[in-house]
């Protein structure tokens, strides 16, 4: 009888070899030393001499559009197993009990939206949110 885990098992092997091949071949055939040319490593901006430092801080605002695109992603990540476990469940009679704890789940997801939506964390005017609103 097959193991149940050995595809998975599998494809992890396959992923960890494809990755050492990779890994393998970019040390073999890629450049043994680096150039000392003074413009290899200037940024490339559309053909144009660089304009200021390529190392400019980033606003927070990408970063929390960011932290709250891995929040609902991780969401739906644990939806979709739930999704494909609930018919199952309802037919050993804990179906009820499934749909309460995902339902409480979603409704913390939806609150937790609500408030950075009212916070004005997904609002991109400055002005806006400059006074709070």
């Amino acid at each position: 009888m097959q193991h149940p885990y050995l595809p998975i098992l599998l494809v992890l092997l396959l992923g960890i070899l494809f990755s050492a091949l990779f890994l393998g071949l970019s040390a073999i055939i890629g450049p043994k030393k680096k150039s000392k040319t003074p413009g290899k490593f200037t940024p490339y901006e559309c053909g144009l001499n660089p304009i200021g430092d390529a190392r400019a801080p980033i606003d927070v605002k990408f970063s929390l559009v960011a932290m709250v695109f891995i929040l609902f992603d991780i969401e739906t990540v644990f939806l979709y197993p739930w999704a494909i476990l609930y018919r199952k469940m309802i037919a050993e009679g804990q179906g009820l009990a499934m749909f309460v704890e995902m339902s409480v789940f979603m409704v913390v997801l939806s609150l937790g939206l609500l408030y950075i939506w009212k916070k004005g964390a997904l609002d991109w005017n400055v002005r806006r949110r400059a006074h709070g609103r």
